[in-house]
């Protein structure tokens, strides 16, 4: 198959699955065709590689025809109007169905459906079971009525394009929104001017719950940010604005509502010609993961500290029994007061470094309370 006939057939499948809401002006647009070449039968068709469907029709019920019994097979390739004043007398029709059948059809003019694009999908055709011949008048009226239709066509095509990528966005938006709004970090989009462009709920209920503030987009969040904090926020955030990404951990201490550890970044926006339209500032609470840091370092010490007891602590109260015990043993096992006493004070000597082996033990038993339930007393900003 040539490759315009490809090109063809994929513009037919188009508008073959088009579903306009202009059918009503369609329709009429048939029965005028048919009323200003004062035919009965008036169509409008679109051919694939095997079928001729007609799509709009007055003065007929036909639905689909073999593409090779049509007239309209011979338009497609013409690419001009086809006018076969008396079928009986034209070789090429004289013994389609529709001239030899109960339609009786003896007269033919069609001029094609064009795309924008130089393809020729199907056609707006009139026919007539009485030999007749068009007016000049008549021939370039169903060519305008051709290139509307194409028109129309193309438009809703074009519209129901714009729908679905309109619907495509609008899902992808609420992914988006979903998975922003259901993260219990606050995240944050600024433009240029400090004014809050977008937020997320864990911002819009801090602020409401500190400030008693209702946010709304253009609000200023400079506003929103704790005093001892407003000059490493306007720093970083204008670091952002000129394309360097800042991100850092702070410990941010609030007094009595406790402290928290945050990572914090600031990273320029853009839009999609690459201009920098804002920055996005995002706060995580870290709690958990900087109080197992704080475990395992205390874990650490704890062996070290062990470590040290075994290597050295224990080293001299094991060699003072040794010591001892060769003396009794040259002494022949008799008594000996002194010996014994050394033997029972190297033996507590030991006895105490073993207690504070298994107190060092306890710390890497030890639970440290997490505070995963921080609610951000204050925005923390550094």
């Amino acid at each position: 198959m040539p490759l315009q006939e490809l090109k063809r057939l994929q513009a037919v499948n188009r508008f073959l699955k088009l579903e306009t809401s202009r059918q009503e002006e369609l329709d009429n647009i048939v029965k005028l065709a048919a009323e200003i070449c004062q035919t009965p039968i008036a169509l409008i068709t679109i051919l694939d590689e095997s079928y001729t469907y007609v799509k709009h029709s007055t003065g007929t019920k036909v639905e689909l025809i073999p593409r090779e019994q049509t007239f309209c097979n011979h338009v497609l390739p013409a690419k001009q109007t086809l006018e076969v004043p008396d079928t009986l007398v034209d070789g090429r029709f004289v013994n389609l169905p529709l001239v030899t059948g109960d339609s009786k059809i003896r007269f033919y003019a069609g001029t094609p459906l064009s795309t924008h694009d130089g393809h020729n999908i199907g056609t707006l055709c009139v026919l007539d079971q009485e030999p007749r011949q068009l007016t000049d008048q008549q021939k370039l009226m169903l060519e305008i009525l051709s290139r509307q239709i194409i028109h129309i066509l193309e438009f809703e095509f074009s519209v129901n394009i714009l729908k679905a990528q309109y619907v495509e966005a609008r899902n992808s938006e609420n992914k988006l929104r979903s998975f922003f709004e259901s993260s219990e970090s606050i995240h944050l989009l600024i433009g240029p001017e400090m004014e809050v462009l977008a937020h997320n709920k864990s911002f819009y209920d801090f602020v409401n719950k500190m400030y008693g503030v209702k946010i709304q987009i253009g609000m200023k969040a400079i506003d929103y940010v704790h005093h001892l904090y407003v000059y490493d926020f306007i720093k970083n955030f204008n670091l952002a604005l000129i394309g360097t990404p800042i991100k850092h951990e702070r410990l941010l201490d609030y007094g009595v509502a406790g402290s928290i550890w945050c990572h914090i970044t600031y990273n320029p926006a853009y839009d999609r010609e690459g201009n920098i339209i804002g920055i996005s500032f995002n706060v995580s609470n870290i709690n958990e993961r900087k109080h197992h840091e704080q475990k395992i370092l205390q874990q650490n010490q704890a062996l070290r500290k062990i470590a040290y007891f075994q290597s050295h602590g224990l080293r001299k109260p094991v060699a003072s029994i040794l010591g001892l015990m060769n003396i009794v043993k040259m002494d022949g096992y008799g008594h000996n007061e002194e010996s014994l006493t050394m033997m029972e004070a190297a033996t507590m000597e030991l006895d105490d470094m073993i207690h504070k082996i298994v107190s060092s033990t306890h710390l890497l038993d030890d639970e440290i309370t997490i505070n995963n339930d921080f609610t951000y007393p204050e925005m923390p900003v550094a």
